[in-house]
């Protein structure tokens, strides 16, 4: 399956969100190797470059290091520091939102099923 990008960021941005969740979930774990640049151009179509840039961005806030002749290895607290960026970004800006749209459509937490996937 292709993956699918959009035109609300730049691909390079995408894919680095993407391996962002990735490294949320675990895989691969702090201290363990990402594949190689061409492994990742190839699973998700894209030019290496671009690969390279997205990497790039996670190595600029800490999440992944560069070791020379081995290739990009995650940081040890990379996880970490990934879920208080995201905690803080989700009750900052995506929570006000979404409890905005709650209000006007009338939903309550009763409304709401946790539990369901």
């Amino acid at each position: 399956m292709t993956p699918t990008w959009t035109d609300q960021a730049p691909i390079y941005q995408q894919l680095a969100d993407r391996l962002a969740v990735q490294l949320l979930d675990g895989s691969p774990p702090e201290g363990e190797a990402l594949p190689s640049v061409r492994q990742l151009a190839s699973q998700y179509v894209i030019n290496p470059l671009t690969v390279t840039r997205a990497l790039q961005t996670l190595s600029d806030h800490g999440l992944i290091e560069s070791r020379r002749g081995l290739g990009m290895y995650v940081t040890a607290g990379a996880r970490e520091r990934l879920l208080c960026h995201e905690r803080e970004q989700f009750l900052n800006k995506d929570w006000p939102a979404l409890r905005a749209k709650l209000k006007r459509l009338g939903l309550n937490a009763k409304d709401l099923n946790w539990e369901s996937t």
